[in-house]
């Protein structure tokens, strides 16, 4: 595995810890979601990535705002949603995703975004505590954080691999960031 997908896993569990999400479970969850959604590349994509722009203006109903990022938001409203979120959390200017949808590709934005609508249930209204928590682990159905059960099987046993070798810190710790994910 390459040090870049290393050094990027370890990049989202600091986000995840960072947002409050330290049960080992929900952050496999959140890796496996982006390994699938990124086809293991663990960089922000766009929809279609391996086709033309005009193939997606031509071919998505939701143009110009269709999937970018770690997770594919799609859909104008969506867009207008993580615009308000992400100026609120960073406490600056307007980010206007709806006039400039391709900051969602900013590795720091759609980081944010990924684990802020898995937490929250803002992509579907489902969110990781729904369906793994502390008492039980449902890697399969919580596919419906993102997409309905679309691929559940495949990212379920994607999850089911990944190790993460050291104690997740709670938020009030100093933590190093020296952990070894491997899939």
């Amino acid at each position: 595995m390459s040090n870049f997908i290393e050094g990027m896993k370890l990049l989202i569990i600091d986000e995840c810890i960072r947002q409050g999400i330290t049960n080992k479970n929900q952050i496999k969850y959140v890796l496996a979601t982006v390994d699938h959604e990124t086809n293991g590349t663990f960089k922000p994509v766009k929809e279609a990535y391996w086709l033309s722009e005009g193939w997606r203006r031509k071919n998505l109903r939701y143009y110009p705002y269709y999937g970018r990022g770690y997770v594919q938001i799609t859909w104008e409203y969506n867009y207008k949603k993580f615009s308000e979120i992400l100026t609120k959390h960073y406490e600056s200017h307007y980010i206007d995703l709806v006039k400039y949808p391709d900051l969602v590709m900013d590795e720091t934005f759609s980081m944010f975004i990924l684990v802020y609508g898995m937490k929250h249930g803002s992509f579907t209204g489902k969110k990781l505590n729904d369906y793994i928590t502390n008492k039980k682990t449902d890697f399969r159905r919580a596919r419906k954080i993102i997409n309905g059960l679309d691929k559940s099987k495949k990212i379920a046993k994607m999850a089911e691999r990944i190790h993460i070798a050291q104690k997740i810190p709670s938020m009030k710790s100093h933590h190093p960031m020296v952990r070894q994910c491997t899939l």
